[in-house]
């Protein structure tokens, strides 16, 4: 068994930290400063996030925008876009599951790599 105290977790700004890593899940601690934002982004797997202090702002396209604190729990459907903004310095926990999720990078063989830079180069042309 392994265990950590979050309350005290030591993270830096802009280092996120592996807590946890298997097949079942991922779980990483973040530190983001007032004022920053993880710009909207999306991710494979379905994702909890909890604030263990500071505040937030979440936007999620159609789910509008939530507003958290210190014990707030937000989850995400895998694919779902969102908006992370820290409104005051905020660190969170991250449970990514299952690790890695369908689609992810770290999941695909090379070839199927391959076919998804391509695409992302046509794309990117047009």
């Amino acid at each position: 068994m392994e265990s950590w105290d979050v309350s005290g977790l030591d993270v830096e700004a802009h280092k996120p930290r592996i807590l946890a890593s298997g097949d079942a899940a991922r779980v990483i601690a973040l530190q983001l400063p007032a004022g920053e934002t993880l710009q909207e982004h999306e991710v494979h797997e379905r994702t909890w996030l909890v604030v263990l202090e500071g505040q937030l702002e979440i936007l999620a396209g159609e789910s509008g925008s939530v507003t958290g604190s210190a014990g707030m729990l937000a989850e995400f459907a895998p694919g779902e876009a969102h908006e992370v903004r820290a409104k005051a310095d905020t660190r969170l926990l991250l449970f990514l599951a299952p690790w890695p999720g369908d689609g992810h990078p770290g999941a695909m063989s090379l070839e199927e790599k391959a076919h998804v830079r391509e695409r992302a180069s046509e794309r990117a042309e047009s």
